[in-house]
């Protein structure tokens, strides 16, 4: 490879100064004023000024613009004249290390947060839930994407995510703040795996420029007094000419699984076996695979909706929305109906505490097994965070167990 500069001939030469460029009128034609380092100027018969550099490489005669005067200076083109000689003293053609650059450019312009969130949320929906990942996508849709969908998720800072949960913040949305800055986190997680981004993910260390959320355990009742009385006002609201017999059947469910509501309404009968008496799904906030031994009781309860109504998709449809289940909302608004407060007493989730409490409590179960039911990850001996099948024979009797003892509440007298 050979490269060389032109030759700049005494009588085109010209020590170019700021005054003596400012001053260039235009011509007829066009014409070029060039001075002894190689730089050149075009001036246009409109007007126009051109920063230019003629060279040589390969063997190829070749030009290379560095801009207008005046955005561009003579001092900015005289650097930009000495980046490009350094290229050529390298053995790199100025004009293909442009054409790179812009490339790599619009490359990067077209690698999105939004391009990003999108491929990430698609992978991770998989084995979610129907009203976790309504939710997400409704963070992604109102708060993420407004501000971060067209900026490059190589140059996403805290800069870019602080005032998006400031915002957030301000409403006094504390846990919000918490969920949006997990999914930015992911996102930007998924582009760094993804080879389009090298920096580190910034979410992590916004904390201490945010209040810090606390979390709020759900209220729930504990003591077997309570729950005897929670348990008629079920009953009661279960005789309740408007309570359907899907809420009503949930109703009585809950207490007895102590699953998460969520993930309660959102049954499905292809995953109830009724002859085995086991109702396995996939875990809304893990994502494992989670076995549940079915007491006679609930057996009862839900073979009664199978003949009586048939089999749909959803054991627990709604009935103002077609092929979608019941709410989220639905089993704390029947509790309020019942008297109980669901922001001191009772929530719908503290069905979960009530088990927990009790059976360690009232029928001394084993904290392990319990856990395991509530499909908590509780790390073995051996590390292993969670088995679908283990103490399976245990939680079966245990929830029969269970399920015997709140029908002991509801009979016994007050």
């Amino acid at each position: 490879m050979h490269t060389r500069f032109f030759r700049i001939h005494k009588e085109d030469a010209m020590a170019l100064t700021d005054t003596a460029v400012k001053n260039l009128k235009p011509q007829s034609k066009p014409f070029t004023k060039t001075d002894r380092l190689g730089l050149s100027l075009l001036v246009t018969p409109s007007g126009g000024k051109l920063w230019r550099f003629r060279y040589r490489f390969d063997g190829k005669a070749n030009m290379l613009g560095l801009g207008q005067y005046p955005e561009i200076s003579l001092s900015e083109a005289r650097e930009r004249l000495m980046e490009a000689r350094k290229l050529l003293a390298h053995g790199v053609d100025p004009s293909e290390a442009r054409k790179a650059e812009k490339a790599a450019e619009r490359e990067k312009r077209g690698n999105t947060f939004g391009r990003a969130a999108e491929e990430w949320f698609e992978t991770w929906r998989s084995g979610k839930s129907a009203g976790t990942v309504e939710h997400t996508r409704s963070r992604l849709d109102r708060f993420i994407l407004p501000a971060l969908a067209g900026l490059p998720v190589a140059e996403i800072g805290a800069n870019d995510i602080l005032p998006i949960l400031e915002a957030i913040q301000a409403r006094g949305f504390l846990e919000t703040v918490q969920k949006v800055k997990g999914n930015i986190s992911l996102v930007l997680q998924h582009a760094i795996a993804t080879g389009r981004r090298e920096l580190a993910d910034p979410a992590p260390y916004l904390k201490k420029a945010l209040k810090t959320h606390t979390v709020k355990h759900q209220p729930a009742f504990t003591a077997p007094e309570d729950v005897q009385r929670l348990l008629k006002a079920i009953d009661s609201h279960a005789a309740n000419i408007r309570t359907t017999a899907f809420v009503s059947a949930a109703l009585q469910l809950l207490p007895m699984l102590f699953c998460r509501p969520g993930e309660l309404i959102a049954m499905r009968w292809a995953d109830v076996d009724l002859e085995r008496a086991e109702w396995c799904y996939t875990v809304s906030k893990t994502g494992m695979e989670h076995h549940v031994p079915l007491a006679r009781q609930a057996v009862e309860i839900l073979r009664t909706l199978k003949e009586e109504y048939g089999v749909g998709e959803f054991v627990f449809p709604s009935r103002s929305r077609l092929g979608r289940h019941l709410s989220n909302m639905t089993i704390n608004r029947a509790l309020q109906d019942m008297g109980i407060d669901t922001r001191k007493e009772h929530t719908a989730h503290g069905f979960r505490s009530m088990a927990r409490s009790m059976l360690a409590e009232r029928l001394g179960r084993q904290p392990e097994i319990i856990e395991h039911q509530l499909a908590h990850r509780v790390p073995d001996a051996l590390g292993a965070a969670y088995n679908r099948t283990k103490y399976l024979d245990q939680r079966r009797q245990m929830m029969q167990e269970w399920a015997d003892y709140l029908d002991g509440l509801r009979g016994a007298k007050e």
